[in-house]
């Protein structure tokens, strides 16, 4: 059972990509305390998304169309918007983090990461949100603790090697972590190798979840296997293990004569 939280944090994703949107989606909406209340395509649609929702956190991509991820935080604070905002992002330059750190990003996360990083990161946004959303004064150790906390987000910003972002953007290489697998398929961003059971293969999850994508989002293990290139029987097993962490559920079509098709879909709300 859940801890139940006082306040809920209202998120608004700002991110070009669809398929990000989702995924980005389904994970946010599964830590507690969080609910996507809106995305947006583009930093412009973004910035006036903000001013009618009013959220409290924002997910921000950097390279996008009509508006990208640096003009828009730099918007965001001159026009003084009351909204905290982590960038999820593929951009690795140390200019690009040392231009989001100066305005303010509390967090700054590349993709690929692994699960556990984004958890750990909206557990501890959340409880500082929390302590701060109290209507009531606030002591020295309070603040201190919030403020600790606050560090510990932006030198966690570990690249899964042990190095802080704030170490690596004085000039050294962002990215040297050999054993997550380099991709630019949204699917695979928040695939764990330590949480799969044994006898998954993470790079076969990964192109499991890029086909389902790729084709719709609606597979039976069959169109998927044979997308993938493994076996039906190999195909279901990473299919059920999908649904059973919420990233699929299982559709059953009664079409014409004959056995119902079962499909498996994306799931855009995991429980």
């Amino acid at each position: 059972m859940q801890e139940q939280c006082k306040h809920i944090v209202q998120v608004l994703l700002i991110e070009d990509d669809p398929m990000v949107q989702e995924v980005n989606r389904m994970f946010i909406e599964r830590v507690n305390g969080y609910k996507v209340i809106g995305t947006a395509g583009n930093g412009q649609d973004g910035l006036r998304m903000i001013e009618e929702l009013k959220p409290d956190l924002i997910f921000l991509d950097v390279f996008m169309p009509s508006f990208d991820g640096i003009s828009t935080l730099k918007e965001i604070r001159a026009r003084n918007l009351p909204v905290d905002v982590i960038v999820v992002t593929a951009a690795k330059e140390t200019e690009t983090l040392r231009a989001m750190m100066r305005n303010g990003a509390v967090d700054y996360i590349i993709k690929p990461f692994k699960l556990e990083r984004v958890r750990r990161t909206l557990e501890r946004y959340r409880d500082r949100y929390e302590t701060l959303t109290d209507d009531h004064t606030v002591t020295q150790e309070q603040l201190d603790r919030i403020l600790q906390m606050g560090d510990e987000i932006r030198t966690d910003s570990t690249v899964n090697d042990g190095s802080s972002l704030l170490e690596q953007s004085l000039g050294q290489s962002v990215i040297r972590d050999k054993n997550i697998i380099e991709s630019s398929s949204p699917a695979e961003m928040f695939i764990s190798t330590e949480e799969l059971p044994k006898g998954l293969n993470p790079v076969t999850l990964k192109q499991v979840l890029a086909v389902m994508a790729d084709k719709g989002g609606k597979l039976s293990a069959e169109e998927t296997a044979e997308g993938v290139g493994i076996a039906r029987v190999t195909a279901r097993r990473y299919l059920e293990y999908l649904s059973k962490i919420g990233y699929v559920y299982l559709e059953v079509n009664y079409g014409g004569v004959g056995r119902p098709i079962n499909r498996y879909v994306l799931h855009s709300r995991p429980k």
